[in-house]
């Protein structure tokens, strides 16, 4: 399906945003021909060539890469993972089991390169550091190939204008074709599931709380927080905030009354704690959310951009469904 040649003409996506329930009609923007080896893939701004062989030895930082090359079939490449952000859904889970953790966060360069990796694939551009998992410069030195998760590039010109399922679609196309494997079923069960979401049409406000006490921490509205959001029919409080997250503050969504909050569970701060938060704060106890007890959670790992932002969507559309707002 994928071909090497494609993939070495594809650079900076760009984002076109969801239409209805399915995903955006056109295709990123290709750059000119890269077909010559030696002017690569360019991801987030670095060239990197992967004309030769299909990497063999792959460390993983963040939940998004791992769960990509699990998607793909690939979990016997990995070698080591490293910053995960919650459990792997069970159909991966007997994969998962067997790779090496080598660290809880960010891998430091010294445990990377133990592994003899010819490959780091990072959910973060930041996870790439001097005091990390090292620069992208400094590895390609040492003959050690670079990936970042196009969703999460930072980069002018890089970053998604606004993220679409073509986008994410364009990064399951790229591994694929890095690793010289077909992604054919995985696209398909992915805009399978993707066209039987069925959108609210209740014209419902949502705020898609992340993270945080004083300063809540809040999907805005260009990144992955938004694209599930739009595609189950609900309007984000914070869509006005040209970031993919952001901090906000609690007077604004006091003012906005959400009717549903999306409470974001991860073990540092969990859903619990946040409804927590919510029902003991003056302010906040009076939204009417809060008071309804409309509130849809999902994992952590499965927020951000990547092969689970499909079943995220379908997941929290299930739980909408099942709110009775009267």
């Amino acid at each position: 399906m994928s071909t090497l040649p494609r993939l070495l003409a594809v650079a900076a996506v760009v984002t076109l945003g969801l239409t209805g329930c399915a995903a955006s009609a056109a295709a990123p923007t290709a750059a000119p021909s890269a077909s010559d080896s030696s002017q690569g893939l360019d991801n987030c701004g670095t060239r990197v060539d992967f004309s030769g062989p299909a990497p063999k030895r792959v460390v993983t930082i963040k939940s998004t890469s791992t769960e990509m090359l699990l998607a793909l079939g690939l979990g016997d490449r990995i070698v080591g993972t490293a910053f995960p952000d919650g459990p792997v859904p069970a159909k991966w889970k007997a994969a998962s089991s067997k790779l090496p953790l080598l660290s809880d966060q960010v891998p430091s360069q010294e445990a990377v390169l133990a592994t003899n990796p010819d490959l780091v694939y990072a959910g973060w551009e930041s996870n790439f550091s001097a005091d990390g998992a090292g620069t992208r410069s400094d590895l390609a030195g040492l003959g050690v190939k670079t990936y970042v998760s196009p969703a999460a590039c930072k980069e002018a010109g890089y970053q998604p204008a606004k993220l679409g399922f073509s986008n994410i679609f364009q990064e399951i196309d790229e591994v694929a074709s890095i690793f010289h494997v077909s992604d054919r079923t995985l696209l398909t069960e992915q805009k399978k599931q993707l066209a039987a979401i069925v959108k609210d049409t209740r014209g419902l406000t949502a705020l898609w709380y992340s993270s945080g006490s004083d300063t809540p921490y809040v999907g805005a509205g260009i990144g992955a927080p938004e694209l599930v959001l739009e595609t189950i029919g609900l309007t984000n409080v914070a869509a006005g905030v040209k970031d993919t997250w952001t901090s906000f503050n609690w007077e604004s969504i006091v003012n906005d009354d959400p009717d549903v909050i999306v409470l974001i569970d991860a073990s540092w701060n969990t859903a619990a704690s946040k409804i927590k938060l919510l029902e003991g704060n003056p302010a906040t106890a009076n939204l009417s959310a809060v008071k309804n007890h409309r509130y849809l959670t999902l994992p952590f790992a499965a927020s951000e951009a990547g092969v689970r932002t499909v079943s995220a969507a379908a997941d929290l559309s299930a739980q909408l469904a099942k709110l009775d707002l009267k």
